[in-house]
């Protein structure tokens, strides 16, 4: 669940992402600040991983609200004026909002806050050598430990996690599943997957079997998986 907060002084644009983030389970609106005085004062003793935040405002303008925060959440600008997005950018915003916007470009600036906070949730599990990951998956967030993973199938926008004892589909990219992943325990052997090393049973040509199953090895990875095989293989 993506904790979020709206600063915006216009209760009109306030009612368009409440009824916008009504169909999006994953994001929880817990906060409609009017102002970025009440921001700060609420982002001092709740935790927010997402902020929607208006730039036009009385008193204190957006950006030099979070000009001056420490530590700010994720940002998403919300504006009716376009001036403003390289400032935005340079701030280290995570995407910008034109008013009016729609509910599938709110809905894409929304994935783009779940891919980066998977992200560092990532980084943290891996500076903490934590051994799973959580995963969207039938509305809930799955704890998944990276020995139960056999390989990763890539089915267009989704990815299919194939476990011991079933399997997890989620609509996150291969490209980001493969950053999550610890690079010294799984590897990405063809465009459609990424197997865990210690579950490979064979290797014959062009495929290695995993589970019963034959994978194939993508021509533009089977350079470096052949290098890191070569190195566990007793002449």
């Amino acid at each position: 669940m993506i904790r979020a907060i709206v600063v915006d002084d216009e209760p009109l644009a306030q009612n368009v992402i409440k009824q916008f983030a009504k169909d999006i389970p994953e994001l929880e609106i817990v906060c409609y600040c009017n102002n970025a005085l009440e921001a700060n004062s609420l982002l001092k003793e709740e935790h927010a991983d997402l902020m929607f935040l208006d730039v036009n405002m009385p008193r204190l303008s957006g950006l030099d609200f979070l000009k001056n925060l420490t530590n700010p959440p994720l940002v998403i600008l919300t504006t009716a004026y376009a001036d403003y997005a390289m400032e935005g950018y340079e701030l280290n915003i995570l995407d910008y909002l034109k008013k009016p916007f729609s509910f599938e470009r709110f809905y894409k600036a929304v994935q783009k806050a779940e891919e980066q906070l998977l992200l560092m949730a990532a980084h943290d599990h891996e500076e903490n050598n934590q051994d799973y990951i959580y995963i969207k998956a039938n509305k809930k967030a799955i704890r998944v430990e990276f020995k139960s993973i056999i390989y990763i199938e890539g089915l267009g926008d989704y990815i299919k996690i194939h476990l011991k004892d079933k399997h997890l589909v989620t609509n996150l990219s291969m490209k980001k599943m493969e950053e999550l992943l610890p690079a010294t325990e799984f590897f990405r052997t063809h465009k459609s997957y990424i197997i865990r090393l210690d579950q490979i049973q064979c290797i014959e040509g062009n495929q290695l079997e995993i589970n019963g199953r034959k994978l194939p090895i993508g021509n533009n990875f089977r350079h470096d998986f052949q290098e890191l095989i070569n190195k566990h293989i007793i002449k």
